[in-house]
């Protein structure tokens, strides 16, 4: 199995990671259950799936929905004082307004992968055949899509820092 150290990482590290989630290329019910038994949190936001990266939809159900950047922010803060030691990651779906050429990437995706057993690519060298091969197929498609992804992410995360900064304010007092 290839397993990503940020896997291992995130289930003994206290930090909280917010995400597009995981790439259909991956085995995303088995990375989430890696998550799982290292004890990481996996919640998605305002969803009851976990997202998968360029669509908003997985198929794996989470056992944690957030609603709200305040949500977040009382998840993060429980994982703190509980001191569980591990991660936690928050999925955010792709925005809606990029959902249709998150689509389109996906039947990408599904190609260059057909296309990569064929090819007998495995390995550490199946990923970046993989994006290579994505990235010719959406005629660059998939940079702009990982452009606003990362923009969202961002967006979010700052919300979440402003709701945890905010409670901990509040608690201060």
């Amino acid at each position: 199995m290839d397993i990503s150290s940020d896997l291992t990482e995130l289930g003994r590290t206290p930090v909280a990671v917010v995400s597009a989630g995981i790439k259909s290329i991956l085995d995303i019910p088995r990375t989430l259950e890696y998550l799982e038994t290292h004890g990481v949190c996996v919640a998605a936001y305002k969803t009851n799936e976990f997202p998968a990266f360029f669509t908003e939809t997985s198929g794996s159900k989470v056992p944690c929905r957030v609603d709200s950047p305040e949500d977040c922010a009382r998840l993060i803060d429980v994982n703190m004082k509980l001191k569980l030691g591990s991660g936690l990651v928050i999925g955010v779906p792709i925005p809606r307004e990029h959902a249709a050429s998150g689509r389109v990437i996906e039947s990408a995706i599904q190609s260059a992968l057909r296309e990569a057993r064929e090819k007998n690519i495995t390995g550490n060298a199946e990923t970046p055949f993989l994006l290579a091969r994505v990235n010719e197929l959406t005629g660059g498609l998939s940079l702009a899509s990982n452009i606003a992804l990362v923009k969202n992410n961002a967006l979010i995360g700052a919300k979440i820092s402003v709701a945890l900064a905010q409670l901990r304010q509040q608690e201060s007092n």
